[in-house]
Protein backbone atom coordinates (compact mmCIF):
# COMPACT_ATOMS: atom_id res chain seq x y z
CA UNK A 1 0.00 0.00 0.00
CA UNK A 2 1.30 3.00 -0.92
CA UNK A 3 -0.67 5.05 1.99
CA UNK A 4 -0.25 3.82 5.56
CA UNK A 5 -4.01 1.50 7.03
CA UNK A 6 -6.28 3.16 8.28
CA UNK A 7 -8.67 1.06 11.00
CA UNK A 8 -11.97 3.03 12.53
CA UNK A 9 -13.54 1.43 15.31
CA UNK A 10 -16.48 2.28 16.44
CA UNK A 11 -18.91 1.51 19.29
CA UNK A 12 -17.03 -1.59 19.72
CA UNK A 13 -13.99 -2.38 21.73
CA UNK A 14 -10.91 -3.95 20.07
CA UNK A 15 -8.50 -6.05 21.34
CA UNK A 16 -4.90 -5.98 20.63
CA UNK A 17 -5.10 -8.93 18.84
CA UNK A 18 -8.19 -8.04 16.50
CA UNK A 19 -6.31 -4.76 15.53
CA UNK A 20 -3.55 -6.98 14.72
CA UNK A 21 -5.39 -9.56 12.72
CA UNK A 22 -6.88 -7.07 10.93
CA UNK A 23 -3.18 -5.20 9.74
CA UNK A 24 -2.87 -8.98 8.95
CA UNK A 25 -5.44 -9.78 6.59
CA UNK A 26 -4.74 -5.90 4.98
CA UNK A 27 -0.93 -6.73 4.11
CA UNK A 28 -2.76 -10.10 2.61
CA UNK A 29 -3.71 -7.78 0.32
CA UNK A 30 -0.92 -6.93 -1.30
CA UNK A 31 -0.10 -10.11 -2.61
CA UNK A 32 -3.02 -9.64 -4.90
CA UNK A 33 -2.34 -6.53 -5.77
CA UNK A 34 0.62 -3.80 -6.12
CA UNK A 35 -1.93 -1.40 -6.85
CA UNK A 36 -3.64 -0.60 -3.72
CA UNK A 37 -2.96 3.18 -2.91
CA UNK A 38 -4.91 3.37 0.58
CA UNK A 39 -6.77 0.69 2.57
CA UNK A 40 -9.62 1.90 5.35
CA UNK A 41 -11.05 -0.87 7.57
CA UNK A 42 -14.22 0.40 9.83
CA UNK A 43 -15.67 -1.83 12.55
CA UNK A 44 -18.50 -1.15 13.63
CA UNK A 45 -21.82 -2.36 15.93
CA UNK A 46 -25.24 -1.72 14.65
CA UNK A 47 -27.43 -0.90 17.38
CA UNK A 48 -28.02 -4.14 19.38
CA UNK A 49 -31.10 -6.20 18.99
CA UNK A 50 -32.41 -7.70 21.97
CA UNK A 51 -32.62 -11.21 20.74
CA UNK A 52 -29.03 -10.85 18.92
CA UNK A 53 -26.71 -9.42 21.31
CA UNK A 54 -23.30 -7.74 20.03
CA UNK A 55 -22.70 -8.00 16.39
CA UNK A 56 -20.21 -6.56 14.17
CA UNK A 57 -20.30 -4.81 10.61
CA UNK A 58 -16.78 -4.54 8.71
CA UNK A 59 -16.06 -1.93 5.66
CA UNK A 60 -13.26 -1.80 3.65
CA UNK A 61 -12.34 0.88 1.19
CA UNK A 62 -9.36 -0.22 -1.27
CA UNK A 63 -8.68 2.80 -3.81
CA UNK A 64 -7.01 1.62 -6.75
CA UNK A 65 -5.57 3.67 -9.61
CA UNK A 66 -9.10 4.29 -11.75
CA UNK A 67 -11.48 2.37 -9.13
CA UNK A 68 -11.99 2.23 -5.74
CA UNK A 69 -13.44 -1.32 -3.97
CA UNK A 70 -16.29 -0.93 -1.34
CA UNK A 71 -16.88 -4.02 1.11
CA UNK A 72 -19.96 -3.64 3.12
CA UNK A 73 -20.49 -6.86 5.06
CA UNK A 74 -23.56 -7.25 7.28
CA UNK A 75 -23.55 -7.91 11.11
CA UNK A 76 -21.82 -10.78 12.62
CA UNK A 77 -21.62 -12.08 16.39
CA UNK A 78 -18.01 -12.91 16.26
CA UNK A 79 -15.93 -10.11 15.15
CA UNK A 80 -13.09 -12.69 13.20
CA UNK A 81 -15.70 -14.52 11.12
CA UNK A 82 -16.90 -10.48 10.22
CA UNK A 83 -13.07 -9.93 9.34
CA UNK A 84 -12.51 -12.87 7.81
CA UNK A 85 -15.87 -12.49 5.59
CA UNK A 86 -15.24 -9.01 4.36
CA UNK A 87 -11.25 -9.47 3.97
CA UNK A 88 -12.29 -12.65 1.70
CA UNK A 89 -14.61 -10.61 -0.09
CA UNK A 90 -12.03 -7.81 -1.08
CA UNK A 91 -9.74 -10.51 -2.21
CA UNK A 92 -12.21 -11.50 -5.05
CA UNK A 93 -13.24 -8.04 -5.72
CA UNK A 94 -8.89 -7.26 -6.09
CA UNK A 95 -8.11 -10.51 -7.99
CA UNK A 96 -11.42 -9.80 -10.47
CA UNK A 97 -9.54 -6.18 -11.02
CA UNK A 98 -6.07 -7.32 -11.53
CA UNK A 99 -7.84 -9.48 -13.89
CA UNK A 100 -9.08 -6.60 -15.96
CA UNK A 101 -6.01 -4.88 -15.51
CA UNK A 102 -4.12 -7.35 -17.19
CA UNK A 103 -6.85 -7.91 -19.98
CA UNK A 104 -7.93 -11.43 -18.28
CA UNK A 105 -11.39 -12.31 -18.86
CA UNK A 106 -12.48 -14.90 -16.74
CA UNK A 107 -13.89 -17.76 -18.74
CA UNK A 108 -16.99 -20.24 -17.22
CA UNK A 109 -16.84 -23.62 -18.32
CA UNK A 110 -19.91 -24.95 -19.11
CA UNK A 111 -22.01 -27.26 -16.98
CA UNK A 112 -21.78 -30.91 -17.57
CA UNK A 113 -23.99 -32.85 -19.54
CA UNK A 114 -25.91 -35.78 -17.96
CA UNK A 115 -28.94 -37.47 -18.01
CA UNK A 116 -31.51 -38.93 -15.91
CA UNK A 117 -31.12 -42.56 -14.70
CA UNK A 118 -33.70 -42.76 -11.60
CA UNK A 119 -36.40 -40.84 -10.34
CA UNK A 120 -38.69 -41.13 -7.34
CA UNK A 121 -41.78 -38.24 -8.17
CA UNK A 122 -43.45 -39.09 -5.09
CA UNK A 123 -40.28 -38.48 -3.22
CA UNK A 124 -38.88 -35.19 -5.03
CA UNK A 125 -35.40 -36.69 -5.83
CA UNK A 126 -33.64 -38.24 -8.72
CA UNK A 127 -30.23 -39.31 -9.54
CA UNK A 128 -28.44 -37.98 -12.65
CA UNK A 129 -25.53 -40.26 -14.53
CA UNK A 130 -22.47 -37.47 -14.72
CA UNK A 131 -20.61 -37.66 -18.01
CA UNK A 132 -17.42 -39.54 -16.12
CA UNK A 133 -20.12 -42.25 -15.04
CA UNK A 134 -20.89 -40.72 -11.01
CA UNK A 135 -24.69 -40.94 -10.16
CA UNK A 136 -25.62 -37.49 -8.58
CA UNK A 137 -28.49 -36.81 -6.48
CA UNK A 138 -30.64 -34.04 -6.91
CA UNK A 139 -33.75 -32.68 -5.65
CA UNK A 140 -37.09 -31.07 -6.88
CA UNK A 141 -36.06 -27.83 -5.71
CA UNK A 142 -33.20 -27.87 -7.94
CA UNK A 143 -34.23 -27.94 -11.37
CA UNK A 144 -34.81 -24.95 -13.04
CA UNK A 145 -38.18 -23.74 -14.51
CA UNK A 146 -40.31 -25.78 -11.74
CA UNK A 147 -39.69 -28.56 -14.38
CA UNK A 148 -39.55 -31.60 -12.25
CA UNK A 149 -42.73 -33.07 -13.32
CA UNK A 150 -41.13 -32.95 -17.17
CA UNK A 151 -38.12 -35.12 -16.49
CA UNK A 152 -37.61 -38.63 -17.14
CA UNK A 153 -35.56 -41.42 -17.48
CA UNK A 154 -33.31 -40.61 -19.89
CA UNK A 155 -33.87 -36.88 -19.87
CA UNK A 156 -31.01 -35.08 -20.80
CA UNK A 157 -29.82 -32.52 -18.57
CA UNK A 158 -27.05 -30.06 -17.95
CA UNK A 159 -26.55 -29.46 -14.12
CA UNK A 160 -23.79 -27.88 -11.49
CA UNK A 161 -22.11 -30.33 -9.09
CA UNK A 162 -21.37 -29.61 -5.42
CA UNK A 163 -21.06 -31.62 -2.51
CA UNK A 164 -23.56 -32.58 -0.12
CA UNK A 165 -24.05 -34.09 3.11
CA UNK A 166 -23.97 -37.58 1.66
CA UNK A 167 -21.63 -36.68 -1.34
CA UNK A 168 -22.51 -35.50 -4.68
CA UNK A 169 -25.63 -34.05 -5.68
CA UNK A 170 -26.41 -31.03 -8.51
CA UNK A 171 -27.43 -27.92 -6.90
CA UNK A 172 -29.29 -27.10 -10.17
CA UNK A 173 -30.26 -28.93 -12.84
CA UNK A 174 -31.66 -28.26 -16.35
CA UNK A 175 -33.37 -29.84 -19.29
CA UNK A 176 -31.30 -29.98 -22.35
CA UNK A 177 -34.14 -29.27 -24.99
CA UNK A 178 -32.18 -30.74 -28.41
CA UNK A 179 -32.08 -28.20 -30.76
CA UNK A 180 -31.97 -28.23 -34.67
CA UNK A 181 -30.20 -31.65 -35.59
CA UNK A 182 -27.31 -30.71 -37.78
CA UNK A 183 -27.08 -31.32 -41.45
CA UNK A 184 -24.77 -34.33 -40.67
CA UNK A 185 -27.11 -36.05 -38.39
CA UNK A 186 -29.95 -35.04 -40.59
CA UNK A 187 -28.27 -36.81 -43.76
CA UNK A 188 -27.39 -40.11 -41.64
CA UNK A 189 -31.07 -40.19 -40.80
CA UNK A 190 -32.29 -40.36 -44.49
CA UNK A 191 -29.70 -42.91 -45.59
Amino acid sequence: MKLPLQIRVQKVSASDVVMDDIRKKAAGLDEFSRHIMACRVTVDSPPRHKHLGMRYNVHIDLTLPGEEIVIKRQAHEDIYVALRDAFDAARRKLEEYERKRRGVIKVHEAAPHGRVIRLFPEKGYGFLESPDGLEIYFHRNSVLHAAFDRLAVGTPVRFIEEIGEKGPQASTVEIVHPHRRSRTQSASTRD
